[in-house]
């Protein structure tokens, strides 16, 4: 039996930089708030839902995404996106994350007279009120243990049509005579912008932006001008990429838009998703790829339940591409994509990834703190080092009072 048990998983200080908030309420949430503002969903129990819409396994990804349609119509009010947001946070701390940033498209969820602004205020109540909550333990006040933080990451869309949201429509009525790929970076622009007035004006816990959506046909570099502004703003840049599609989509959110972090990077390793007819040797290639993701520490947000449920080609967890990483000493931070949704938690990925991968202990605490340094920490740079040295002291205590040392 494996030294790294279950309840020290739990007790070690976690992170989850890569967790979506529309993907990631409470199903018993879900269920309320579609009652209290008449949202049909298609079944009336939590257990329906997992039956219907939240399942163990996906045909693909489109069947994946279902759900969001469920989740996204019971979040148009600020009460609600305050409450997801404040569950979310004290379902981490109660497992053990310290530090996680919740990603969502805010305009996804503007109406009823709600700007993207006003969503990511409301978010950020929540937050606030959880972080309170956390960190009026005692051991967290004498200095025994890290605070919990939390903050926010927006996320643009590669692709969008107008009933996504009354903010899209609105640009469809306004610019509709654009080529598409021109509206698709014009709303990104404006996400960044009002999340930099979110940050520096309502001092919010906005710290970085990302692209999500089909890779395929929707290249990065139609955002470039929106993350050339997060770029020049300071701002955290992280992207969905190689989940899709395959090396030349991570390259391209590395080259095209600065990216700090990869989300997913799946297919990082699959010289046979290069597209790119002019790539010859794709072994170099992604050789070369490799070792610039290791050379610049850039860290790649591993979502391994999720891969395994919206790529059916990877076909085992045991040929998930973490274990390629893990070798190549890549930066890695497991991370649960959308807890409800993937129907999973940060300490079961790390269950399944110290199962899967043999990790030992050291793996295991090397790996832990990869999300703290990689973190957008909405804070200074001398915060961060001090926060992360807490981290580092906490999870050695953890460790020797689990008897499990190096």
């Amino acid at each position: 039996m494996s030294a790294l048990s279950d309840t020290l998983i739990q007790d070690l200080p976690k992170t989850d930089l890569h967790v979506h908030l529309d993907g990631s309420m409470r199903p018993e949430t879900l269920l309320e708030l579609a009652e209290e503002q008449g949202v049909k969903l298609p079944a009336k129990s939590v257990k329906g839902l997992y039956a219907k819409v939240f399942k163990e396994k996906y045909q693909d990804l489109p069947d994946y995404l279902n759900g969001f349609a469920y989740t996204c119509a019971v979040m148009r009010t600020p009460q609600a996106i305050e409450r997801i947001a404040r569950e979310l946070c004290e379902d981490n701390f109660a497992e053990g994350v310290r530090y996680f940033e919740m990603r969502f498209a805010p305009q996804l969820l503007t109406g009823s007279g709600m700007s993207i602004e006003d969503v990511l205020c409301a978010a950020s109540r929540g937050i606030a009120k959880a972080e309170r909550k956390a960190n009026a333990r005692a051991a967290i006040q004498r200095g025994e243990e890290p605070a919990f933080r939390a903050a926010i990451v927006v996320c643009a869309m590669r692709f969008f049509a107008p009933p996504f949201s009354p903010t899209y429509a609105q640009m469809f009525e306004a610019f509709g005579e654009l080529p598409p790929h021109i509206l698709y970076g014009l709303a990104s622009e404006a996400l960044v912008k009002a999340a930099i007035r979110a940050r520096d004006t309502h001092g919010l816990p906005v710290v970085g932006v990302d692209i999500a959506g089909a890779e395929r046909g929707y290249p990065a570099k139609d955002h470039r001008y929106a993350y050339k502004r997060a770029h020049d703003a300071f701002m955290g840049k992280t992207v969905h990429a190689g989940e899709d599609y395959g090396p030349e989509s991570i390259f391209q959110a590395l080259t095209d838009l600065h990216a700090d972090r990869i989300g997913h990077g799946t297919w990082l390793f699959h010289a046979g998703h290069i597209r790119d007819r002019s790539i010859t040797d794709k072994k170099a290639y992604i050789n070369r790829l490799v070792q610039h993701l290791a050379d610049r520490r850039i860290n790649i947000e591993v979502c391994l339940t999720s891969n395994l449920q919206t790529l059916p080609a990877l076909g085992s967890i045991g040929r998930h591409p973490f274990k390629q990483m893990l070798k190549q000493r890549l930066s890695t931070s497991l991370c649960t994509d959308n807890r409800l949704v993937s129907r999973t938690t940060v300490s079961r990925e790390y269950r399944l990834a110290i199962d899967t991968f043999k990790l030992k202990q050291k793996d295991l605490a090397d790996l832990l703190v990869q999300g703290f340094k990689r973190s957008f920490f909405p804070g200074s740079y001398l915060e961060k080092r001090a926060y992360v040295r807490q981290v580092l002291d906490y999870r050695d205590r953890v460790f020797a009072e689990h008897g499990v040392t190096r």
